[in-house]
């Protein structure tokens, strides 16, 4: 249970509430819900299982695309993360008043203690003293009405690894979009990033990291990295310690700065680079932790005393 409060606490400072209950519902659903057949394995799901209703938007629209990339992404990255899996991620699909998503979770892995990869397309009419607090740039809004149509979709994910020499992880992608009664021009904007949270910190894992994304920001912007590093810097601070979450990554907020095109496609190649800034370091840890174990063996075998006497007494209980 803690853990969903976790994600209440970690999506919500990122200022989207409406966004942050969307992602967190469908785990309190599954908590609380001990009826299996509202439960489905995910590879049972397909691309279809997850599509939303089109009929009233645009399916060209960067809305209906970003919600077919975090749902396509979805998928990928709950299959990736099997791989290291004895069992499946279990999902769940909801719809209610206006939001749709997809929840995948596991717990007590053989690999991951405890991880959430999950999707939701968010469509309601919103009062504007609820959207201006999604954005810190309230000039854009000038426009808005009283009540307008509000829609964002994302995806959200947090990994926390068994062996405590592997980080835990952090990402979410979103994008958000009002669209005015009177017929004044559509506003919209990107936000997310991703970060890492070592228990013990590696070198080797850090620059990693942090050279993917780097290499991400640099192909649209030079200087989108050092400026989202600072930003995630500064944001994931707990200011009453002084001290960072983690070793940081990127993040940015209201995002609005190119054409959509330019930054759906940075968006895209950031959810494209999340496995190989995080994968090869959970294999690296598994590495290591497994040379360590070899040694254990090795000792055993060849010097532990109480071990090589039992070896070597006849029809000895080897199986003990």
């Amino acid at each position: 249970m803690g853990f969903i409060f976790k994600k209440i606490y970690l999506i919500s400072k990122w200022g989207d509430p409406i966004f942050a209950f969307a992602i967190v519902a469908s785990s309190l659903f599954m908590y609380f819900n001990q009826n299996e057949k509202n439960i489905i394995q995910c590879q049972a799901c397909t691309e279809q299982d997850v599509a939303v209703d089109k009929s009233d938007i645009n399916e060209d629209s960067i809305l209906s695309r970003m919600h077919e990339l975090c749902s396509e992404k979805q998928i990928e990255i709950v299959k990736a993360l099997e791989t290291f899996e004895s069992k499946k991620f279990s999902c769940d699909l909801w719809k209610k008043d206006g939001i749709v998503g997809k929840s995948c979770v596991l717990q007590n892995g053989d690999v991951f203690e405890k991880a959430g990869v999950n999707i939701s397309r968010v469509q309601k009419m919103l009062p504007f003293s609820a959207i201006e607090k999604l954005r810190k740039n309230h000039q854009c809004l000038k426009d808005v009405e009283n009540i307008a149509n509000f829609s964002i979709c994302g995806l959200s994910l947090i990994l926390h690894p068994q062996n405590p020499m592997a980080p835990s992880v952090h990402m979410n992608y979103r994008y958000i979009e009002v669209d005015n009664m009177n017929g004044s021009p559509k506003i919209w904007w990107f936000g997310g990033g991703s970060d890492l949270s070592p228990a013990y910190l590696f070198d080797e894992d850090a620059i990693h990291f942090h050279h993917t994304y780097k290499t991400v920001c640099d192909h649209y912007d030079k200087e989108y990295y050092p400026k989202f590093k600072k930003w995630c810097d500064e944001y994931f601070f707990i200011k009453h310690r002084k001290e960072c979450r983690g070793i940081g990554g990127i993040f940015f907020d209201d995002l609005d700065d190119k054409g959509s095109e330019e930054i759906f496609s940075f968006v895209k190649d950031c959810l494209n680079a999340f496995l190989p800034s995080y994968i090869p370091i959970i294999l690296r840890r598994k590495l290591f932790q497994q040379i360590r174990r070899g040694r254990y063996v090795e000792f055993n075998l060849m010097y532990d005393r109480g071990t090589v006497f039992g070896l070597n007494v006849p029809e000895s209980r080897v199986e003990s």
